[in-house]
């Protein structure tokens, strides 16, 4: 479901039917006349519906972690906030960026439409910026010949369906951004009968140790924070820098869990 469309159309709808009323149906309403309920309702609507269809286009958008991919960072059912303006101002529904504020650094977390399917919103990691040669060997991951540092940080466990999943957990560090991932010592560092065909994949490497990828230009490497259980740039490719939707910033909910330790988390900068 695009709900950007959808809130678009209605903001449309109830926008026109608010002016015609203006231009046209109220000229021809006795004075003491009621509205009918079909101009009243959109009337009252259009508002808020003008608002919030600004502010999520422009300023800000609110997405839900559906998956493990990025845990210890987001857990599942974090309800985040999307910086929608950090790297340009684009046009709604169509995506286009028109005006450029930044670009994404290595490190950031953000959100894009999976380059597979567009119509759905994937969260990872920036690991690899255009250009870059990204290598992931034996779970130790250097761009450009620069190796990111990683120090041991205790374990990391949390329940996957019926089943109680126990990780290392990690502090890892790119030119002063700090952030924590966790690693299964099982799970091989890529499966590469797993890895599907897309765009620029002849810039890559694949064996059972890692892989090696030159980022094309205006694209992206992805990776999620839980190493062993995300899907991410290692098996579909890069992300095009017209499908990235906002960077996030920070989670301010979690229907999921409503324990003391969820609620300290409310209102936290995600790194």
């Amino acid at each position: 479901m695009n709900f950007a469309l959808i809130l678009f159309l209605a903001t449309v709808v109830t926008g026109v039917i608010a002016l015609a009323d203006r231009i046209h149906f109220a000229r021809h309403r006795a004075p003491d006349a009621p509205e009918p309920w079909w101009i009243e309702y959109p009337k009252s609507f259009f508002p808020v519906l003008l608002i919030v269809f600004l502010l999520r286009s422009f300023i800000a958008e609110p997405f839900k972690i559906p998956s493990s991919s990025m845990r210890p960072t987001l857990e599942v059912g974090d309800f985040i906030l999307v910086n929608k303006f950090a790297y340009g101002i684009r046009l709604p529904i169509i995506e286009k960026k028109i005006i450029e504020t930044a670009q994404p650094q290595r490190g950031d977390v953000i959100v894009f439409r999976y380059p597979i399917n567009p119509s759905q919103d994937f969260i990872k990691r920036v690991i690899g910026l255009p250009g870059d040669l990204v290598v992931y060997q034996d779970k130790k991951l250097t761009v450009n010949g620069v190796p990111f540092q990683q120090t041991p940080d205790g374990t990391y466990g949390y329940l996957e369906g019926l089943t109680y999943v126990t990780t290392e957990k990690l502090a890892e560090r790119w030119d002063g951004k700090s952030y924590t991932i966790a690693e299964n010592p099982a799970a091989q560092p890529v499966y590469p009968l797993n890895v599907r065909s897309f765009p620029g994949k002849e810039n890559c490497v694949y064996n059972d140790r890692g892989f090696s990828c030159k980022v094309p230009a205006g694209s992206y490497l992805m990776m999620g924070d839980n190493r062993d259980n995300s899907d991410d740039s290692r098996y579909w490719g890069f992300v095009p820098d017209d499908h990235i939707r906002g960077k996030a910033i920070f989670i301010w909910f979690n229907w999921d869990d409503i324990s003391s330790l969820a609620f300290k988390r409310v209102g936290t900068g995600i790194h």
